[in-house]
């Protein structure tokens, strides 16, 4: 005998999940007293959970498959048709390792070293203007530290376009209306920009450095020996290009992190990379990126004597997860001194997913986005003064996916330090 998954009543809960956003799953859970529960979602039955233990089931992939749990929507705006994410078995460890290859120490460092060189023409940039939206800025940043790094010719004048394009891509997921079309719209603009560069280079009209992203993928092999479609290997070198401008809503917190909590600041201008590091980390726990992901189940099993069925869609709460009081004392709390003694968990602390990085599906870029974290923050603290315009919203949304401050922080009188 099992016991019936505690139960949301109604017909359909999707409307409530866009109007709660973040703290759908984790409202659920305290009204439930239960790490488990069902709900009816895009008008199927759905299974949320949250949690430690909830995350190391998620990630058995025994039990659990992606092809086919991501919404439509998901797919052609954020994902990609075919790309990682959506992939299962040894398709996805093999399409894995060619990103984790890209992850590897000397591309990391090259990376670094682009992004410093990004950042400090940025602050000369931005000393000469009236006021800074920091959140587009840093998005132009990342975008011509992206491109460079992965090896994708773009003129001065193409910056700026292909840097909207990509953020409206993990800008439109979530949301209803011309916005999400946009997105849809961006990624297709930019698939075909990619399969053109992409035969290009198979064609030996364009070179692609061997050290790039772009000669890996145009170049990498499937299963079966043959090169991946032109299409597919533009989805996997948009799953790289998107990740990278998307690190701008962690350095937008970063920023707003350093301004509500001055004496933090006063700590990293004392302190040394540890101090950085744990403050780098409480801010990708304590604020919102990206809310859950989703995956099908794969056979029929019993969990804390819950009936899991054949297909089900299963949605694992990140935001909530990161903070369960379980888990985290004081959740709701910015204390990056949490992370003094912390031990590395692969189910704990999962603001890009959990797991294993090459068998499983935790993200890829997440040893990225802590290296471009560090270097915006180093810049924030030690190579930059500035001014937080005043009269601005510096609120943030829990409902808005993905969340950044509303006034997309406005910086005035930025100057360089004197060394």
């Amino acid at each position: 005998m099992t016991d019936s998954l505690p139960h949301e009543e109604g017909f359909d809960h999707t409307f409530d999940l866009l109007r709660e956003g973040y703290l759908f799953a984790l409202n659920r859970r305290k009204s439930f007293n239960s790490d488990v529960f069902s709900t009816r979602l895009f008008g199927k039955d759905v299974i949320c959970m949250n949690g430690t233990e909830a995350a190391r089931l998620f990630y058995d992939s025994e039990k659990f498959e992606r092809h086919g749990a991501a919404p439509n929507r998901v797919i052609q705006t954020l994902f990609g048709k075919n790309g990682v994410q959506t992939l299962d078995g040894n398709r996805h460890t093999h399409r894995k390792e060619l990103f984790m290859s890209i992850m590897s120490p000397s591309s990391r460092r090259k990376l670094s070293e682009i992004a410093r060189e990004e950042w400090g023409k940025a602050v000369q940039k931005w000393e000469r203007m009236e006021q800074v939206t920091f959140y587009t800025e840093v998005q132009e940043l990342l975008g011509r530290t992206a491109s460079r790094w992965v090896g994708v010719p773009i003129s001065e004048s193409e910056i700026n376009e292909l840097t909207n394009d990509l953020a409206a891509m993990f800008e439109s997921p979530a949301v209803i209306g011309p916005k999400h079309w946009k997105g849809r719209k961006a990624r297709n603009r930019l698939e075909g920009w990619l399969v053109a560069i992409i035969s290009q280079v198979r064609e030996k009209k364009l070179h692609a450095p061997s050290d790039t992203a772009l000669y890996q993928f145009v170049w990498h092999q499937d299963l079966e020996g043959k090169l991946l479609e032109p299409k597919v290997a533009a989805v996997e070198l948009l799953n790289i290009l998107r990740p990278i401008v998307a690190i701008s809503i962690f350095i937008n917190f970063t920023l707003l992190a350093i301004h509500h909590y001055p004496d933090e600041k006063t700590k990293l201008e004392m302190g040394d990379e540890a101090d950085a590091n744990r403050f780098i980390q409480e801010v990708r726990r304590y604020y919102p990126f990206f809310p859950m992901v989703g995956a099908l189940v794969k056979v029929d099993f019993v969990w804390k004597n819950y009936p899991f069925k054949k297909g089900t869609l299963t949605l694992l709460d990140l935001y909530g997860t990161n903070h369960d009081p379980n888990i985290w004392d004081e959740p709701d709390a910015f204390k990056p001194e949490r992370f003094f003694n912390w031990q590395d968990d692969l189910f704990s602390f999962i603001p890009q997913g959990g797991g294993d990085y090459v068998s499983g599906h935790r993200c890829a870029g997440e040893w990225v986005t802590i290296d471009i974290m560090k270097i915006s923050l180093d810049h924030l603290v030690s190579y930059m003064d500035f001014d937080i315009a005043p009269d601005q919203d510096l609120s943030y949304s829990m409902v808005n996916i993905p969340s950044i401050p509303h006034s997309r922080l406005i910086l005035k009188n930025v100057r360089r330090k004197e060394s």
